[in-house]
């Protein structure tokens, strides 16, 4: 058992979770689903009754079960992963984005003492959390990710996974634009926010 735990907590190669995201979506194509994260929060508020006060949550949720049992699991693996099979390799950074981190006020994302952290302490400390440029982040953000996820009738993951599988150019639209937009947010948007 133990050689089984020490065997799965290495790091994966990457065409492991492509070979699975690819399974998912042949799956989700031949019955008919599609694949997407925020549609997760139109689901919850149609179960605690909002499409009494508004159309929009007012449909068959039931038939998007299936996609909370999926949101639940990830974070639940998430949970095992970190828990009990994390690798004691530091995070792999690349020395140009330390170089480039570092000049933007940010020492570097492995802050943690045993070097598995992925966010930058600069930012996410917990005596950070009130400060304008934490609040900046978080709050306005969060915001912009949701109408951004409204306006483009889905996320990230729905577009680029599955909207791109199922060949429709809306989705190509939206994921040039996401692209366009972490450019213009990596190189314009938080040197500014990082200077505050």
């Amino acid at each position: 058992m133990t050689n089984i735990i020490e065997l799965i907590s290495q790091p994966w190669h990457w065409s492991i979770s492509g070979a699975m995201i690819a399974l998912v979506m042949f799956l989700l194509l031949y019955f008919g689903g599609e694949f997407g994260v925020s549609g997760n929060l139109r689901t919850l508020c149609a179960i605690g009754g909002a499409g009494k006060k508004i159309s929009f949550f007012n449909f068959n949720w039931r038939n998007q079960i299936w996609n909370l049992v999926f949101i639940f699991g990830a974070i639940g693996g998430g949970f095992i992963a970190s828990q009990y099979l994390a690798s004691d390799m530091p995070v792999q950074i690349a020395e140009a984005t330390r170089d480039h981190l570092a000049s933007e006020g940010i020492a570097t994302p492995v802050t943690l003492e045993d070097g598995t952290g992925y966010v930058p302490m600069e930012i996410f400390a917990k005596e950070k959390i009130l400060t304008l440029r934490s609040l900046i982040f978080i709050v306005l953000g969060g915001l912009m990710i949701g109408f951004g996820t409204r306006w483009a009738g889905g996320c990230t993951s729905g577009h680029a996974i599955s909207g791109l599988s199922n060949l429709q150019l809306p989705s190509l639209i939206a994921v040039v634009g996401f692209f366009i937009g972490g450019l213009i947010m990596t190189h314009f948007l938080l040197p500014f926010l990082f200077s505050l």
